[in-house]
């Protein structure tokens, strides 16, 4: 995921570099949270965009400081990017 694209889903047009680094250090809390949720260190690109969806989301209730708010209204899709990464890490066993 980068910059550009955060700030494109958030509506942020200008450039700010102090508005940039509050967002980058934003994407990077967000991915290592979401990958702490999935138990994996998960790729957030075209590959994934289920994932990619999340983090925007992640990315947009942390700017807007309601991360608590986030786990509660997407526990869903968190119970889901588990079950999903679990099943690859016992697929991945299995063929061990």
């Amino acid at each position: 995921m980068t910059l550009e694209a955060l700030k494109n889903y958030l509506r942020i047009t200008w450039d700010d570099p102090e508005t940039d680094n509050r967002l980058t250090d934003i994407l990077i809390r967000a991915e290592n949270i979401l990958s702490s949720f999935a138990g994996f260190k998960i790729t957030f690109d075209e590959s994934n965009p289920a994932e990619c969806q999340l983090l925007l989301d992640l990315c947009r209730y942390i700017n807007n400081e309601a991360y608590e708010e986030f786990k509660i209204n997407f526990s869903a899709e968190l119970i889901s990017l588990r079950a999903k990464y679990a099943v690859m890490e016992a697929d991945k066993n299995e063929e061990v």
